[in-house]
């Protein structure tokens, strides 16, 4: 066979491998952004996040940063956490019981209301400070395109950066005349449970999850008349 042909041959062999390739599921971390934020603690004042449920609703100029960009499942979460001091550890432990956390899935509605629609189970936080920790699903989150990832706080984390002025924003499941009540117990562990997120504060909380996005299948052609 002439070389041209055979070249000719290749090439749409090639292309037609390339076409019948179905679309592989990505892996995307929701929440990972350009500038990672960083806990506060051991400084003083050394911030927690305390007996709520809180989302990063803005990150520098973003509002997309913590939500879900396509189908799939959360397989792990992970938490970057301060290194609080043994005093301050005593504090927030008095006040709030051992550190803890958990993933949740949030659906959106109007007027800042949102509803629990999947959650991880709460984790002990104590064993980790001053680490990045990941921790896998036994059972992964389905999740739909434009949900919100949360961090359910029962009792405290150390997972929470200074005042910042760059825009970024969370938003807490505490009523608007609530919002300087950190003792209050607002946390949203039920499924189907719904409630506003009226308080917001410029700050970042340091969180993430993994995504495993859902393939999508080949086209099928149109029938044929």
């Amino acid at each position: 066979m002439p070389i041209r042909p055979l070249i000719g041959a290749a090439a749409a062999c090639a292309c037609a491998l390339v076409l019948a390739a179905p679309a592989s599921a990505r892996i995307i971390e929701v929440g990972q952004a350009a500038t990672q934020a960083a806990p506060t603690c051991p400084a003083n004042p050394c911030l927690a996040i305390s007996r709520t449920t809180g989302y990063q609703a803005k990150v520098v100029d973003s509002r997309e940063v913590y939500v879900v960009p396509a189908p799939g499942r959360i397989v792990a979460w992970t938490i970057r956490l301060g290194s609080p001091t043994a005093k301050q550890i005593k504090f927030f432990e008095s006040n709030f019981g051992e550190a803890s956390a958990a993933i949740t899935v949030l659906k959106r509605g109007e007027r800042l209301f949102s509803r629990v629609v999947a959650r991880s189970s709460v984790r002990p936080l104590g064993d980790y400070f001053g680490q990045t920790v990941q921790f896998p699903l036994a059972r992964a989150l389905h999740v739909r395109k434009g949900q919100m990832i949360a961090l359910t706080v029962p009792t405290w984390a150390p997972a929470l950066s200074t005042l910042t002025d760059d825009g970024s924003s969370w938003r807490a499941s505490r009523a608007l005349d609530k919002c300087d009540d950190t003792d209050l117990q607002t946390a949203q562990t039920a499924i189907g449970a719904l409630t506003q997120y009226r308080c917001l504060y410029k700050a970042r909380l340091t969180y993430t999850a993994t995504l495993i996005t859902k393939p999508e299948p080949n086209k099928k052609p149109a029938p044929k008349d």
